[in-house]
């Protein structure tokens, strides 16, 4: 120990992060880059977004020095996870790194700027760095050199560059374009819309017009005197737990044999740390062992025989080695092997993660913790074999056997795979009577990965062709499936041997898909396992289905290896699926606007306030301000149970967890003070529970700590003890709830009215459906940065809060009830927020109150940063509900009559419920349903309150609108499309739905925007082409859809002031809060056109004058709630009331002055005003009047998609939308507004499932379960156009809301799906599968590849099949 301790003193960690050197003697092992970047350093832009590894707003660039090569090598890396210990004599790069306002932005933030590319920008920092790492790497390659201001980086690879990062603001079109912008083989013109340049230019033009990326100029990313440093074996100590490389297998072996005989030393062996994002452990580790510097782990070598590679080895080092390996002189079937082996790799997790996981650890994870994994499942397949030592035995395993093996025991260390060469095949048939296939596959909810598999196959099979027969014999395969609820990847042995020796044909087929079937049986509580079973199925299906039938000649010709050729395939079974290549992610999309000069500079598509400093990771967020000395770290402990009285609060451990110092709950209220968390007009939430639980995820207590990271340990670490005695069972469906009479009332003034007479429309009907149900779930609302807060005390009782919130002065009533102190006590300021969509409207109250409550007590700041998995438990959500209803309509589709029983889940609380009915039946009224009644219950149930999300109640009641109509639509075997038509409303009946709203005739532009979408989406053109399509195709379908939207919105009053300061420059304050939706930038152009008036000599843009500054509750008052789209719009018309005041007080002073001299500058009237003590501040308070308070939004959608039979998933070919924006004040922002609200709602509609357990509380808890969209899975081509619908007085300067109604156009996807299950369907009839009724049936929101699938047929294959054999 003596020598370990002399070591300690040396040990130390050396590296650099933007430059600069950094020298550590004393770390915590488990602390990871993004906690000491962030505690330690100001680089502020690695973001804290999941703590997983799966969102990617942490990236940055690690950079190593191999000294013998003197090379650089650069990569992108997940900070959440990399442990510090391990960057050793690395440089890391962030964005703030790159450049930033005092050097200099690099021209990536510029280009993110310019491409409108950043909304809220917490997530730009790690796209700028994922791309970064693309381009570094791209110009390393020996491909030709770019033209001037390009890179060497792909079209393809940008785009790929940032397929593991989230985003939640954009819908991610803005973003590609920025990165493909630095790719050599871009079209300029495939560009969308940004501030560079006009659509119609010259291409030259274009180039000039961004930001030069200077390939000779760019930045180094490992300083010159970090090489000078040496690096050795490296043992760190602290006080409880040391970090040890060894740089031999020798002293690996020492320390093993040391740590395993004292007994009770918990131990870790470390390469990437990239299990921690799955298991997220919270058990603390005495030791952790780096492998990476140890040789027989960290090599690769090829031979004749095969590819070795070292268990320390990276996944994307492993896949560049398998690709290399595939160019090399081995023969051709091995390399195309590798190749697809390779290829699938790239399908694992994020680049940022395939950049430090190793192979090792996957397979561990395979072997020892059931991780679903595609690399055991694929290396199974290709017959690996692993080398493991324990002790001095060293043991060599096929994979197999390495996975049915209990889980490694700490003594023993997998050293290596290989994966052998299959070329011996060529010896055993020389004259190429034998062909080897290798396919892999994978079935997911995004097709480029960074999602978990629902399973994975990988079959390969060795064939022989027989010119007399004309048929194929299987000599040998090995098929592997994975990922589908068993403890490993598995051979399936039965079907294996059932196939060899056995000609392969339909017969053949039927019976080993049976056998697969009987093989591949999910375990015991896994989600869908009949899919899962099906996959299985469909992929062996796939493979082996392209050589039945198959002709020899064609058969010997077509193939040169291992391949999926065409000319092999039966066109009708196999439509050229390929698992292997990347598809094309998005291809060019138009974004059509008009540009309105008339009241410069609103109007003009300017750039977002604040983007570039987004990009560099400048702009600050609330955890970004530096922690105040002294300062607490909170984190909630919340109840597992929904009804439950608590007994008492403990952890389990014999002492307080790591860093804890307190628990606060209830009961440290003080006299006076209120259990109050949130608090609305509708009624108040309390903060914690207190005797007894009322929902699963009710925050208990909070536990305080010395830092986050403690405090969210010790959170975990808490023990809640139940007493459910005597108790009546919760309530957790609504269904109980109307059983048991707990709803909740609505206000009658809010109350929506019934139009017509139900009666008499329904007897006019020729046709009914009767009690026809939908069920809408519910939806997470994944803002980027988690619910935040810093509370701060102040004197004379007082408390400063930072809160992420868009509604301060509510939080400053909550928190003044619950300390019972006055308002005035309490100040809460909010700067930005890093996206909200309704999340940050009543669910940051209480974590702002929770940090008051606890500084208040201890009288010290206290601050939290939520981990993701507890703000989704918290969150409540988008309200679910179950509605049951009943149509008549006549033979032509003309709807009489609709009757509709909604029962809305509303939660434990009210929130904003009361609202919901009118918003529901709101959007319904889009259509003319004759007579229109209903029986809406607001259900309270024993579940977290349900809370707004963007377009709360709207987006349910529009997609059960055209739920109707597609039910309509089927019952009458007619298409979809007329039924809508039929149903529009005229002006007169638009006005009888929605009264005051509908507004005059002029403003109904629905009508016009059907027409129009309808020929600039080539609707019909492609709804016929698409029935050609589905005619020639099988296994893929393709449906098509049209939905309109009709949009109610509702003013709010809104303050503003602004004031000119002495040297003429301008700031402004309103109440409604920057989320990203740019309501800084529209204020911006609101206040420089209404001073423009003041003509004044010198630069007449205002814009560079004025600074819009964060909401402070005691400086500007009433702000209220930031929602229903129409903030902006109520803010800019405060500012220009302000604006009106300060010209009318100036006006006369300039008069003065222009008699005086002939030139007048700003500045000069600025002072001069000063000096006579002309008022320079104003305050306003904008109330609309009745006649413009509210009204319509309208907007149509076209959608077409592809749905893959065997599979179920769906690909979102194009989406085409007309949305009427007035006169937009900025067209760059709205265009942002709505294709993020549209990606959005592909993201309710089609992927996101927001799912509880048994008790209420919510079971998917973060990036591996929840699934937004990527870039991966929006429109491969998303068209967007703005209506100018001309002058309207009662608007803004006749502008329109933008941020909510587009969300609504996204159930264009699902009936466009829901359309090619139809497809699907009417084929299964064809073949006698389904009954005359296959027509009418419903598809599940969100529209899975599991409920996608099942409507599909899970039989499909063998249907198919049947009906192949039964013809023979």
């Amino acid at each position: 120990m003596e020598e370990e301790s002399e070591m300690a003193k040396k040990g130390h960690l050396v590296f650099a992060a933007n430059g600069q050197r950094f020298e550590l003697f004393t770390v915590d092992p488990s602390m990871t880059l993004l906690e000491f970047l962030r505690t330690q350093t100001p680089f502020k832009s690695v973001k804290l977004g999941c703590g997983e590894g799966g969102c990617g707003a942490c990236t940055v660039l690690l950079s190593k020095h191999d000294p013998l090569l003197d090379q650089v090598e650069d990569f992108t890396a997940s900070s959440c996870l990399t442990l510090l210990c391990s960057i050793n004599g690395c440089s890391i790069t962030t964005s703030e790194g790159l450049g930033n306002s005092k050097v200099g932005f690099h021209s990536i933030h510029k280009r993110f700027s310019g491409f409108h590319a950043s909304q809220c920008g917490f997530c730009t920092p790690g796209m700028c760095m994922s791309l970064f790492g693309a381009l570094v790497n791209a110009e390393k390659t020996d491909r030709p050199e770019p033209s001037p201001g390009y890179s060497k980086l792909t079209v393809l690879e940008a785009e790929k560059a940032i397929a593991g990062n989230l985003c939640r603001c954009t819908g991610y079109r803005p973003i590609a374009d920025a990165c493909k912008s630095f790719a050599s083989d871009v079209d300029m013109e495939d560009l969308g819309f940004n501030s560079f340049w006009k659509k119609g230019e010259r291409h030259e033009v274009n180039i000039s017009g961004l930001p030069l990326y200077n390939r000779n100029h760019e930045i180094c990313t490992f300083p010159a005197f970090l090489k000078r440093e040496v690096k050795a074996s490296m043992l760190i100590d602290s006080k409880r737990c040391s970090w040890n490389q060894p740089s031999s297998f020798q002293e690996l072996q020492g320390l093993l044999k040391s740590y395993d005989a004292n007994n009770g030393v918990r131990m870790k062996l470390v390469v990437g740390n990239t299990g921690m994002g799955y298991y997220k452990e919270v058990e603390h580790y005495d030791r952790y062992i780096d492998l990476r510097y140890i040789p027989e782990l960290s090599m690769i070598r090829g031979d004749h025989t095969g590819i070795e590679i070292g268990a320390s080895v990276t996944i994307s080092k492993a896949i560049e080695a398998l690709r290399e390996e595939s160019k090399g002189e081995f023969i051709s079937a091995s390399k195309l092997v590798f190749k697809k082996i390779a290829d699938h790799m790239e399908k694992v997790a994020a680049k940022f993660i395939r950049n430090i996981g190793s192979i090792g650890g996957n397979l561990v994870m395979a072997q020892g913790k059931h991780f679903p994994s595609d690399i055991a499942t694929i290396l199974l397949a290709a017959g690996s074999f692993v080398h493991i030592i324990n002790g001095v035995i060293h043991e060599k395993l096929t994979l197999e056997e390495f996975l049915e093996r209990p889980p490694l025991d700490s003594k023993s260390v997998l050293i290596s795979v290989r994966i052998p060469n299959c070329g011996s095949i060529k010896d055993v048939y020389p004259e190429g009577d034998s062909k080897l296939f290798f396919e892999t596959y994978r079935a997911a909810p995004r097709p480029l990965g960074n999602a978990l598999p629902y399973l994975n196959a990988a079959f390969l099979a060795e064939v022989s062709c027989s010119k007399s027969s004309n048929g194929i014999m299987m000599n040998s395969c090995q098929l592997a499936f994975g990922a589908f609820g068993t403890k490993h990847a598995i051979r399936a042995r039965k079907v294996e041997e059932f196939l060899t020796g056995n000609w392969l044909t339909n017969a053949v087929l039927c019976e080993a898909i049976k056998l697969v079937k009987a093989t591949v049986v999910p375990d015991d509580g896994t989600s869908d396992p009949a899919y899962r079973s099906s996959l299985a199925v469909g992929f062996l299906f796939d493979f082996l289905g392209q050589l039945v039938d198959s002709s020899s000649n064609g058969w010997l010709k077509g193939y040169s290896g291992i391949s999926m050729l065409e000319d092999v395939i039966s066109k009708e079974k196999y439509d050229n699926l390929d698992h292997v290549k990347y598809p094309t992610l998005l291809s060019s999309s138009k974004q059509v606007i008009e540009l309105n000069k008339e009241y410069h500079p609103i109007g003009e598509p300017i750039t977002k306030s604040g983007s570039a400093l987004q990009a560099s990771g400048e702009a600050v967020y609330v955890d970004d301000i530096p922690s105040p000395g002294n300062c607490l770290y909170g984190s909630f402990i919340y109840s597992t149970k929904p009804f439950a009285r608590i007994k008492g609060i403990g952890f389990n451990s014999k002492s307080l967890p790591d860093g804890v110092t307190a628990l606060v709950s209830f009961k440290d209220i003080p006299k006076g003070g209120q259990n109050i968390g949130l608090l609305l007009s509708f009624g108040p939430e309390r903060l914690f529970a207190d005797e007894l639980t009322q929902y699963a995820g009710e925050p208990v207590a909070f536990v305080l700590a010395d830092s986050q990271k403690h405090a969210d340990v010790g959170a975990k670490l808490a023990v809640v003890d139940y007493d459910l005695e005597n108790l009546e069972s919760p309530i957790l469906t609504v269904e109980e709830a109307v059983e048991r009479s707990s709803l909740f009332e609505i206000p009658p003034v809010i109350c929506p009215k019934q139009v017509g007479d139900f009666s008499k429309g329904i007897a006019e009907a020729d046709h009914k459906i009767l009690s026809a149900k939908i069920k809408l779930g519910s939806q997470y609302y994944f803002y980027m940065e988690n619910q935040t807060a810093l509370a701060v005390p102040d004197e004379d009782n007082c408390m400063v809060v930072y809160s992420s919130i868009q509604c301060p002065e509510y939080a400053q009533a909550a928190i003044a009830k619950c300390l019972g102190v006055p308002e005035h006590n309490v100040r809460v300021l909010t700067r930005r927020v890093g996206g909200g969509f309704g999340g940050k409207v009543t669910k940051s109250m209480p974590v702002a109150t929770a940090c008051a409550l606890a500084a208040h007590k201890y009288q010290r700041p206290v601050r939290i940063s939520m981990n993701r998995k507890t703000d989704m438990i918290m969150a409540g959500g988008r309200h679910p509900m179950k509605i049951t209803y009943s149509v008549g309509f006549k033979s032509n589709g003309k709807i009489t009559a609709l009757y509709l029983d909604i029962l809305i889940d509303a939660g434990i609380s009210l929130d904003i419920s009361p609202m919901m009915p009118k918003a529901v039946v709101g959007a319904l009224k889009k259509y003319n349903w004759g007579a229109l009644s209903f029986d809406i219950k607001l259900c309270k149930t024993n579940l977290s309150s349900k809370s707004a999300m963007r377009g709360p109640g709207d987006l349910q009641g529009s997609y059960i609108a055209e739920a109707i109509i597609e039910q309509v639509a089927s019952f009458l075997s007619v298409d979809a499309d007329s039924v809508r038509a039929i149903n529009f409303h005229t002006y007169d009946s638009l006005k009888l739905f929605y009264d005051v709203s509908a507004g005059d005739p002029l403003e109904y532009t629905l009508t016009s925007i059907w027409d129009k979408l309808a020929t600039s989406a080539c609707f019909n053109q492609r709804t016929q082409m698409i029935k050609e399509f589905n005619r020639y195709n099988i296994w893929k379908k393709r449906g098509i859809s049209r939905i309109p939207c009709v949009y109610d919105v509702s003013m709010r009053p809104t303050p503003g002031k602004v004031s000119i300061l002495h040297d003429g420059s301008i700031v402004v304050e309103v109440g409604g809060i920057e989320l990203g939706q740019g309501l800084w930038t529209k204020v911006k152009q609101m206040a420089a056109f209404a001073l423009s008036s003041i003509k004044y000599d010198g630069d007449a843009d205002f814009l560079d004058k004025i600074r819009v500054i964060q909401a402070d509750t005691l400086s500007l008052i009433q702000g209220g709630i930031t929602a229903g789209s129409t903030t902006s719009e109520s803010s800019c018309e405060a500012v220009r009331l302000c604006c009106e005041v300060l010209v009318e007080r100036l006006m006369p002073l300039k008069e003065r002055l222009q008699m005086q001299t002939d030139s007048i500058r700003w500045e000069m009237l600025i002072q001069k005003a000063y000096l006579e003590a002309v008022n320079l501040s104003v305050n306003s308070f904008f109330i609309p009047d009745f006649a413009s308070k509210q009204y319509l939004n309208y907007g149509a959608a076209v959608s077409e998609v592809e749905v893959d039979l065997l599979t179920g998933q769906t690909t979102i070919l194009r989406s085409d939308i007309l949305y009427d924006c007035g006169q937009s004040l900025n067209p760059a922002v709205d265009l942002g507004q709505i294709e993020g609200a549209f990606v959005q709602g592909i993201g309710f509609f089609m992927l996101e499932e927001y799912t509880t357990n048994s008790d209420g509380l919510v079971d998917t808890e973060g990036t591996w379960t929840y699934k937004i969209p990527t870039i991966d899975t929006i429109p491969k081509q998303l068209n967007v156009a703005l209506l100018h619908s001309g002058r309207n007085p009662k608007r803004v300067l006749s502008s329109k809301a933008s941020g909510e109604p587009p969300l609504l156009l996204a159930a264009s996807v699902h009936c466009a799906t829901k359309a090619a299950i139809s497809e699907a369907r009417k084929q299964l009839h064809s073949w006698g599968c389904l009954d005359g009724s296959h027509l009418t049936f419903q598809v599940g929101v969100p529209a899975t590849m599991p409920i996608v699938k099942e409507l599909c047929g899970l039989d499909v294959v063998e249907r198919y099949l049947q009906c192949k054999v039964g013809r023979n």
